[in-house]
């Protein structure tokens, strides 16, 4: 810097001069650094006053939510101002704050939900939603796009007068763009089933996808073909079918469940073992709203799950009082961001039109909330969204690695892990198989293979004899 902060008061000069050497101590890049002291500058500013050594970790927090109504603050910046505290704390001043607050939670929640999530996306029509991809970039795909507007917008039409979830849509929309592109840009409807073959072909002996990708091609070109231009697609039996691999789902034992929770804090750990105690997936634990946690029936209700379903799940008695706790979070967060001319959330679908208020009601309000407030891509209205998937996902991750569990855990192993120990625990199949919102009992009954004693619990003849097994 060319200038040191401070007015030439010797002390603040030492002050900044101290920490623009923990900055080069912690890599931070040369024109980097004005940034993080400014941040700095703002943050002593802001406490009026009182001394940054006496601030609390939740005068550190609120510090944090009140950056974040900033309509203009990017994620990076704020990512930015997060690393900038952090360092002050954790390098310069050696505070035992720096071990009292989560700082990743705080680097990895920073990021808002984008135009193309799913909680966002369906707001688009598909007119809007392919302008938009279109102007995302000048790869291929996006090329195909604008060579193709109405056909998939058609298509994408299609899929939603059919009430096919977003992530069907997204993914059934790139296999068709994929295809287009395979056969050189030629128009669907001037091709059939031998270039349908090919592609599949191609996709299983070239690419070597997996089976299962390899169907979710055929079924959206099938789709195209019977439900958008009114085609049969022919007999697409003859193509090389990918081989189907016979996966069992990655199961924690109840131990390594309670290590891998142990590792967690605050929001994040509430969140798992939410997801553990219900067997919700995750975006259904992230998009729940205050109201649907019913304390007096003891019960959550999920809605649109996947398959567009509602179901009931169990609310784990040992949770109750954090939910409240958390609760009232949600509820000091809304009176805050109502005070500053914000505090509507999004409504789903058409309610927003039918009840204009609702979205400004507290049992409304997303249960998670994301720690900043963001503005809606569609419209600009500030808002506060629910918390960003990524966030949970690499908290796990990271409390996993630190566990030291040798086994691929994410957060859908704790889904696994709660189905498989209910099965344990002696819970009918198909009590389970409702709970987990399966259409069919027989995708549930890949958990009776994983149990710790599956089918009749066979003893291993290696141990017969053994430990009173005879």
């Amino acid at each position: 810097m060319s200038e040191s902060p401070g007015g030439g008061d010797p002390a603040v000069v030492r002050f900044y001069d101290n920490y623009l050497k923990c900055l080069h101590n912690a890599g931070i890049p040369q024109k980097q650094r004005r940034w993080f002291v400014k941040h700095i500058e703002g943050f002593v500013e802001a406490q009026r006053g009182r001394g940054i050594r006496t601030l609390s970790a939740a005068n550190i927090s609120q510090y944090l939510e009140t950056i974040g109504r900033r309509k203009r603050l990017t994620d990076w910046q704020f990512r930015q101002i997060v690393h900038a505290i952090r360092i002050l704390y954790c390098g310069l001043l050696a505070s035992p704050l720096c071990q009292e607050i989560d700082w990743q939670y705080w680097i990895d929640a920073s990021q808002h939900l984008g135009s193309d999530h799913p909680s966002q996306a369906r707001q688009l029509t598909p007119e809007e939603l392919g302008h938009l991809k279109e102007r995302s970039g000048s790869g291929p795909l996006n090329h195909v796009r604008a060579s193709h507007r109405d056909l998939l917008v058609r298509f994408t039409t299609e899929i939603r007068a059919r009430g096919l979830a977003y992530r069907t849509e997204q993914s059934y929309e790139q296999w068709l763009c994929r295809f287009i592109l395979f056969c050189k840009g030629a128009s669907p409807e001037s091709v059939g089933p031998p270039e349908v073959r090919a592609f599949l072909d191609h996709l299983a002996v070239i690419r070597h996808v997996s089976a299962s990708t390899q169907n979710q091609a055929l079924n959206a070109l099938v789709f195209l073909y019977k439900q958008v231009l009114g085609r049969d697609p022919g007999d697409l039996d003859s193509f090389v079918r990918a081989r189907r691999p016979r996966n069992l789902p990655v199961v924690l034992s109840r131990d390594e469940v309670t290590v891998l929770l142990s590792h967690l804090t605050g929001t994040a750990h509430l969140i798992a073992s939410l997801l553990y105690g219900t067997g919700m997936r995750l975006l259904e634990g992230l998009r729940l709203r205050v109201q649907d946690i019913d304390f007096a029936n003891g019960r959550i209700h999920v809605h649109r799950g996947k398959g567009n379903k509602d179901r009931y799940v169990p609310l784990p008695i040992s949770l109750q009082d954090s939910l409240k706790e958390q609760i009232r979070t949600v509820e000091r967060l809304h009176r805050d961001d109502f005070a500053a001319g914000h505090g509507e959330v999004r409504l789903p679908d058409a309610l927003a039109r039918k009840y204009r208020n609702a979205g400004r009601e507290l049992k409304w309000q997303y249960l998670f909330p994301s720690t900043r407030l963001a503005a809606d891509p569609y419209g600009g209205t500030i808002r506060r969204h629910h918390l960003h998937e990524s966030a949970l996902q690499k908290a796990v991750k990271r409390a996993a690695a630190v566990s030291g569990l040798n086994k691929r855990v994410g957060c859908h192993t704790l889904r696994h892990s709660f189905a498989t120990h209910l099965l344990e625990a002696g819970h009918d199949i198909r009590t389970v198989q409702e709970l987990l919102g399966h259409a069919n009992v027989s995708t549930t009954m890949v958990y009776t293979h994983v149990m710790n004693r599956p089918g009749v619990g066979v003893c291993s003849p290696l141990d017969i004899g053994r430990g009173g097994v005879t």
